[in-house]
């Protein structure tokens, strides 16, 4: 018989992180093992050990990864809403909704597979950067309401952020028994434009 040939891919490490990538979308994140990551990416299961201890370790490199675009996506967004500090704001929420919907696999390991970031420094560090631009989005709009009546720009964000995640793991995950007459950029925006009238920054009529 002929000898099995060698791994020629330029990048090993990366062709099983989109392996698990693919299989988290497809299976979530404990529905996969190791042998299924390493036969998609065409290599033995032996070959996994030499990048990755266990799923856990490939989880968590999809979930960095994943953090790298999302930071990326939200500055970008936050930067396109200038010099408007609510146009910023606002954009960073829908960015988030895109995000989630463009890159699953990186949303579930991230948000959905029990992986802490501060597994890694890597990762808790680029999982901080994320954090701080929706706080820089949130204190550049958090200026506009008095002193005194104005929360930290870490809970301001922590909001927006909440009611972003509930939006997608609801009405944008296509999950069971969730169906929602409104769409779910429609109900990121009121959601908001309440939360911001409460707060005195938009006119109540908007």
């Amino acid at each position: 018989m002929p000898k099995k040939r060698g791994y020629h891919h330029g990048n090993l490490r990366q062709a099983l992180v989109e392996a698990a990538l693919a299989l988290i979308e497809e299976k979530g994140p404990t529905g996969f093992t190791l042998s299924e990551a390493a036969k998609q990416a065409g290599v033995t299961p032996a070959a996994v050990y030499r990048h990755f201890e266990g799923r856990e370790d490939l989880i968590a490199e999809a979930a960095r990864q994943g953090y790298e675009i999302f930071a990326d996506v939200i500055d970008y967004a936050y930067q396109t809403g200038q010099p408007s500090a609510l146009a910023a704001f606002e954009a960073t929420g829908r960015a988030y909704l895109a995000f989630a919907r463009k890159y699953p696999g990186h949303y579930i390991s991230m948000f959905e597979s029990g992986i802490s970031v501060n597994r890694t420094p890597e990762l808790a560090a680029v999982a901080a950067r994320a954090r701080e631009v929706l706080e820089r989005a949130a204190r550049d709009l958090s200026r506009h309401i008095p002193e005194d009546k104005r929360p930290p720009a870490s809970m301001f964000s922590a909001h927006i952020w909440a009611m972003c995640h509930g939006v997608v793991e609801l009405f944008a995950r296509n999950s069971p028994g969730s169906q929602s007459p409104y769409n779910p950029e429609d109900l990121l925006e009121s959601g908001i434009g309440i939360y911001l009238r409460g707060l005195g920054l938009i006119e109540a009529d908007r």
